[in-house]
C-alpha cells in the first residue's frame, strides 16, 4: 500500500482568503489571477522553498476538461512528481478551479453589473 500525502492544512489556510478575493473580482481576469496566485502560495506552502514555483507553472481553463492545466516545467521535475502523484494536490486544486470556474460563468453571466462597478 502506498502512503498517501494529505496537505488539508494547507489548503485550508488559502480557501478563506480566495473566497474572498473571488467574490470580489470584477472580471474573469481578476477569477484567473486570483486561482493563480492562490494555488502558486499552496504549492510554495507544500514544497516549502524546495522549488520555485512561478506564476506561469499554473494556470485556470474554464472552457477545458481538465479546468486548470499544471506546466511541464513542474511535471517533469522528479520532486513535483513525486508529491504530486502521492498527494492530494490534484484534488484540492480542482476545488479551488471549480469555484473559481463557477465564479467566471456567473460574472460572464451578469457582466452588466460588473460593467456598472466599474463605471462607478
Amino acid at each position: 500500500m502506498t502512503e498517501r500525502l494529505s496537505f488539508t492544512k494547507y489548503e485550508n489556510e488559502c480557501l478563506p482568503r480566495f473566497r474572498q478575493k473571488i467574490n470580489e473580482a470584477e472580471s474573469t481576469e481578476d477569477v484567473k489571477k486570483f486561482f493563480v496566485y492562490t494555488v502558486k502560495d499552496l504549492l510554495e506552502s507544500v514544497f516549502e522553498g524546495d522549488m520555485e514555483i512561478q506564476y506561469e507553472d499554473v494556470s485556470l481553463k474554464p472552457s477545458s476538461k481538465s479546468q486548470y492545466a499544471v506546466s511541464e516545467r513542474l511535471l517533469s521535475s522528479k520532486h513535483f512528481k513525486s508529491i504530486w502523484s502521492r498527494s492530494d494536490l490534484p484534488r484540492m486544486i480542482a476545488r479551488f478551479a471549480e469555484s473559481a470556474i463557477r465564479r467566471c460563468r456567473r460574472l460572464e453571466k451578469h457582466h452588466e453589473k460588473t460593467d456598472a462597478k466599474i463605471r462607478m
